[in-house]
C-alpha cells in the first residue's frame, strides 16, 4: 500500500467518524429543542420524511417541522441503538419516545391526547456533503402506523 494510499484512508476515517460525532450531537439537541444548534448541523437544513412522504427544505420549513413534531409528543427524544458510516451517509438506528400530551394529526385524522408513552423502533440517513461535516439531509424511515400502534390507537 502506498504511503497515499495509508494518508487517504485516515483522512477518511477521521472524516467519518467526525460525520458520527456530528449525528450523535445533532440528535441530542434535537431532545433538548436547541433548535440553533440544530439547524449548525446542516450545510442546507432538509428532511425526507419517507413514512409521510413529507419534505421540509430550508430552515424555515424545518423549524416548522420541529414545532409541529412537538404538539403531540412535547418530550420527544431519541436513543440511538447502532450508528455506522458509509461514503457520504450516516446510518443511524434509534428508538423514537414520547408522552402523547397534544393532538396527533396523521393522514388528516386526529388522534386526541391519551397520556400513553411512544416507543418507536426506527432508522435514518444523514446525508453530508461530499468531503464535509455538515448534513444536506435527514431521512427518518418508519411506518406511518407505527406510532399509533404504539400508542395502542390500532
Amino acid at each position: 500500500m502506498s504511503d497515499a494510499s495509508v494518508l487517504d484512508a485516515s483522512v477518511s476515517d477521521a472524516l467519518q467518524q467526525t460525520r458520527i460525532k456530528t449525528v450523535i450531537d445533532h440528535m441530542a439537541m434535537e431532545c433538548v429543542h436547541d433548535w440553533d444548534a440544530v439547524i449548525a448541523t446542516f450545510e442546507h437544513p432538509r428532511y425526507e420524511m419517507h413514512g409521510s412522504g413529507m419534505v421540509y427544505d430550508g430552515e424555515k420549513d424545518v423549524r416548522g417541522y420541529f414545532e409541529s413534531s412537538r404538539i403531540p409528543f412535547p418530550d420527544l427524544t431519541n436513543e440511538i441503538i447502532t450508528i455506522a458510516a458509509a461514503d457520504d451517509t450516516v446510518l443511524v438506528e434509534f428508538y423514537l419516545k414520547g408522552t402523547h400530551l397534544g393532538v396527533l394529526t396523521i393522514d388528516g385524522r386526529n388522534y386526541e391526547p391519551t397520556g400513553r408513552k411512544m416507543h418507536v423502533r426506527m432508522a435514518a440517513t444523514f446525508e453530508f456533503a461530499t468531503g464535509s461535516d455538515k448534513i444536506v439531509c435527514e431521512r427518518p424511515y418508519t411506518s406511518q402506523d407505527a406510532k399509533l400502534r404504539s400508542l395502542g390507537l390500532i
